[in-house]
């Protein structure tokens, strides 16, 4: 039985460019009893499903969870197949996990904006697909289809994930989605807030709000590794999603978005040359420090294992009902793991299904 079934972590966390880690990622994972393995994707060497499938194929109770793919990037019957592929070959720890992407990229490779009534319309054929139904003469916010088929005799229970940072997304994920993934750098208040969104829409749907699972993502990085770790990993990372969309961030936040056009605008950031997480160096990343506020970069787990593993606690305590361990491979995250396991509660997470969409509902 896995230990942790609360816990995730993401595979080939960063800029990876040798997708074979995440093999042994997989296996590191498992054998330390993380509860699910969360695989974002990059249109580089980090295609979603191929490592679904891998992390799938080494693994016996580990989770998967693509999140997050797009909707998009992908003729629906591919999608849906891909998802009944991964369902079946994982013996049903996978969860497909849904995203709106970046919009500026969209436009560049000439893809359509993502809207929430296109994951919605989205959403329903997958799972009208995965019941075995034959789909004729779609013509929706997801696209115009003659037919959709994929085989009568199925009747797949693939749960869907949705990614969320705004209140417009977290209210769609209360409304259609079997579980939640929110963004790294929330702070606890924020946190608290989207759960509580997540909820009401779904009762407001109707729905069970219990039976939607929400994970908080925590950036953890202990002082076992080191100061190029933290400012790496904690502020080239932030600092990158601030270069990226750090209005969508801000605004969730709350913070001030003065300072956040300020740390855009100043040389450092400006003439980085690309992603800071990627491409600064150790003195940059800590002069890059200097230009964000303290309780900015305080929206993560620092210090100690043992106050990484306060942290942790807080997520639960802000709601969440899993927390992903943002930014490191399985192995980085032992200390951590040791600490948490002095001071879980085990009857509090007792129940928590494998796969990472469902709930104990």
């Amino acid at each position: 039985m896995t230990e942790f079934p609360e816990l995730g972590c993401y595979g080939l966390a960063g800029h990876a460019t040798d997708p074979h880690i995440l093999l042994d990622e997989a296996r590191d994972a498992e054998r330390l009893g993380l509860g699910a393995m969360f695989l974002s994707e990059r249109f580089n060497t980090k295609e979603a499903f191929a490592l679904a499938a891998a992390a799938g194929a080494v693994t016996t109770d580990l989770g998967i969870c693509t999140a997050a793919t797009n909707h998009n990037t992908r003729h629906p019957l591919i999608t849906a197949s891909g998802a009944v592929t991964l369902h079946r070959l994982t013996q049903g720890r996978y969860s497909l996990g849904l995203g709106r992407g970046f919009g500026a990229l969209f436009d560049v490779i000439g893809l359509p904006r993502i809207t929430s009534a296109q994951l919605r319309d989205a959403a329903e054929l997958y799972r009208r697909l995965w019941r075995g139904e034959t789909v004729v003469g779609h013509d929706g916010p997801a696209g115009k289809y003659p037919i959709l088929h994929l085989n009568p005799t199925y009747d797949e229970a693939i749960p869907i994930t949705l990614t969320a940072i705004g209140d417009n997304t977290l209210r769609l994920a209360g409304q259609i989605a079997d579980s939640v993934v929110l963004h790294t750098f929330f702070t606890d208040d924020t946190t608290a807030h989207a759960v509580d969104t997540i909820r009401g829409a779904a009762e407001a749907a109707d729905r069970d709000p219990a039976a939607i699972r929400v994970w908080s993502v925590l950036a953890v990085v202990d002082d076992s590794q080191g100061e190029t770790a933290r400012l790496r990993k904690l502020v080239g990372r932030l600092g990158t999603y601030l270069q990226g969309y750090g209005d969508v961030l801000a605004q969730a936040n709350g913070w001030d978005p003065q300072v956040l056009d300020d740390f855009r605008a100043h040389p450092l950031v400006t003439g980085a040359g690309g992603a800071l997480d990627a491409v600064a160096d150790t003195t940059t990343l800590a002069a890059v420090e200097d230009l964000l506020p303290a309780e900015w970069l305080a929206a993560s787990a620092t210090g100690t294992p043992g106050q990484c593993a306060a942290r942790i606690a807080d997520q639960f305590d802000a709601g969440a009902d899993g927390v992903i361990l943002h930014g490191n491979t399985p192995t980085e995250l032992a200390p951590v793991l040791d600490a948490w396991r002095r001071r879980r509660t085990p009857a509090r997470f007792a129940g928590l299904p494998t796969n990472p969409g469902r709930s104990r509902a």
